[in-house]
């Protein structure tokens, strides 16, 4: 049933038996390293998108890339990647 699961796309990983907890922090770390703005704004696009038509879902995505994009921490995370270095978001 697990790997029926993830075969159809109703989850995107499996972890090992006793070991999901671990899985979650490592990926609560790697989410809590990603612009906080942008994070912010996935959530509420999900949770308010999953609701709506697909149209009105692609429409408040569209939204949040708009506002997003004129943001400090878009800035910073263009400048590292042409720097080559780590991003520091600080959430403007």
């Amino acid at each position: 049933m697990r790997r029926w699961r993830l075969a159809m796309g109703l989850v995107s990983e499996l972890a090992d038996t006793g070991a999901a907890l671990e899985r979650a922090v490592a990926l609560a770390c790697v989410i809590a390293s990603m612009p906080p703005l942008a994070v912010r704004a996935i959530k509420e696009v999900v949770n308010t998108g999953q609701n709506l038509p697909l149209d009105g879902a692609l429409l408040l995505e569209r939204k949040a890339f708009q506002l997003l994009f004129d943001t400090s921490d878009q800035e910073e995370g263009m400048r590292a990647f042409l720097e080559k270095r780590q991003p520091v978001y600080r959430g403007a």
